[in-house]
């Protein structure tokens, strides 16, 4: 069942991170290279400090093309207001996130440090592994 299972459980567990002084560009190409629509950004101990979205790229993207502009560091982009879930967050709780926000990916925590990434995608496998339809209704 959908709300026995917890943010956890259905996470990817080795999510791409990027770090605060790297290339903004670069990390719009690992983005893009990766399929990810975002990525938490951690400092050099391991702390999550922000996010970078494929949201936040899309005005970086516009101005390196049309100005010709080199871009900067992530740490200039990225968002510090992250919204993250814990690890025991039931799955119907995060699910309900989705279903009301712009979120795409939330990242999981356990004890103030990042262990994973759920995605509205991770979610709705979940869902569709429980799920079981009505075949009277068909």
């Amino acid at each position: 069942m959908l709300a026995a299972k917890t943010a956890k459980e259905a996470m990817s567990r080795a999510p791409i991170t990027l770090h605060p002084d790297m290339d903004v560009l670069e990390a719009l190409r690992i983005l893009v290279q990766e399929r990810i629509s975002g990525a938490p950004v951690l400092d050099q101990v391991g702390n999550l400090v922000g996010i970078l979205t494929e949201r936040d790229c899309m005005r970086i993207a516009l101005d390196a093309g049309y100005f010709s502009e080199d871009g900067g560091r992530v740490a200039n982009f990225m968002r510090t207001a992250v919204t993250t879930v814990e690890g025991h967050t039931p799955l119907t709780e995060v699910a309900e996130r989705f279903a009301t926000s712009h979120f795409r990916r939330l990242p999981v925590m356990e004890q103030g440090r990042l262990i994973g990434i759920v995605s509205r995608r991770d979610v709705l496998k979940q869902l569709t592994a429980v799920w079981q339809p009505d075949r009277q209704r068909v």
